[in-house]
């Protein structure tokens, strides 16, 4: 088969997926250990994605497979439409990616490593430069060597240096490393603008608060496997739900609960009660909760349904966050 007909395949599978990254059985073994096991993974094109799990997850091993940074063992994968490995060429080509920390040359400047990388891309690469380091608030110390750049500014200097191809899909690595609160929100910000531009940006993290402001759906894997995902605010509609309650008798709240006719959990402390009760739980439950407090004689001056937290919701469905590697 030639390579025209490749290039003409490999842009009709790219022009007709709805995906920008798909995975199916993927699997990925060092030794006895299954790193990456049987992944199925749909991220949607034009969305900010969270890749999220506790350390040693397998959340660095699956984004090395998909660069083609390491093989798979089993499973088939795409990107933006695009076969991997059979299309890589033609899919990495329109894929910007930062796996584990940034490095550069630290003798030389910001800018001058961000040519290097360009000289090795399209000549209109090297146009990119500018707007890249202006894109990550990086322009007015682009002429500092990179030995003077803190963490949180070389994590900056990566992505601009995956904006040199002008992606389509961005993949970034514990983005938002070694940034202060300032930059987290600037980083923040450049994703959504990314993603307003009909790219699509796959971010693996930690950090549950800050993937919680920036992306649309997440996938959770634990130990190598995708446990759940989907659009955030689907997930989070199957969580508990909470009831935050300021009364003036706490320690009355478990014995005046007790025999609802759904099940609650009941946590006191000195500043007031936290009712967890199941998923699916209707207001009903929370009008009871207020008239058996009344009835038994606690007044009630604040009673608050209070949504359920991505990290809240994580740590109900991953076994070990925070594991070391």
């Amino acid at each position: 088969m030639s390579t025209a007909t490749l290039d003409d395949e490999a842009k009709r599978q790219g022009s007709e997926s709805q995906w920008a990254v798909e995975t199916h059985g993927l699997t990925k073994r060092f030794g006895d250990n299954v790193a990456v096991n049987g992944v199925e993974l749909l991220v949607p094109r034009g969305c900010a994605f969270g890749y999220l799990g506790p350390n040693g997850a397998g959340k660095t091993t699956l984004i090395r497979v998909l660069l083609g940074l390491t093989h798979a063992d089993a499973g088939t994968m795409s990107l933006l439409g695009y076969s991997v490995p059979k299309h890589r060429d033609v899919a990495l080509a329109q894929v910007g990616a930062i796996v584990d920390e940034p490095r550069f040359h630290g003798h030389l400047t910001g800018r001058q490593n961000l040519q290097i990388l360009a000289a090795a891309r399209e000549p209109a690469a090297m146009g990119r430069i500018d707007g890249a380091l202006d894109r990550v608030g990086m322009l007015s110390r682009a002429d500092v060597k990179v030995t003077k750049y803190s963490m949180g500014m070389r994590q900056r200097l990566g992505v601009a240096a995956c904006l040199l191809s002008d992606p389509q899909l961005l993949i970034l690595d514990e983005p938002m490393n070694g940034l202060d609160p300032a930059g987290m929100h600037e980083m923040r910000d450049m994703i959504l603008s990314l993603v307003a531009e009909g790219r699509t940006v796959v971010l693996s993290s930690h950090l549950l608060d800050e993937v919680e402001r920036t992306c649309d759906a997440v996938a959770i894997v634990d130990r190598g496997n995708i446990i759940r995902q989907g659009p955030i605010s689907e997930l989070l509609s199957g969580a508990d739900v909470v009831v935050q309650i300021d009364c003036s008798a706490p320690e009355t709240a478990t014995s005046l609960l007790a025999g609802m006719y759904v099940e609650v959990h009941v946590d006191v402390q000195s500043d007031g009660v936290t009712v967890t009760m199941p998923t699916g739980t209707t207001r009903d439950a929370i009008a009871e909760i207020n008239r058996r407090l009344v009835e038994g004689g606690t007044s009630v001056y604040r009673l608050q349904e209070t949504q359920v937290s991505l990290e809240s919701w994580f740590l109900e469905v991953t076994s070990r966050l925070g594991t070391p590697e």
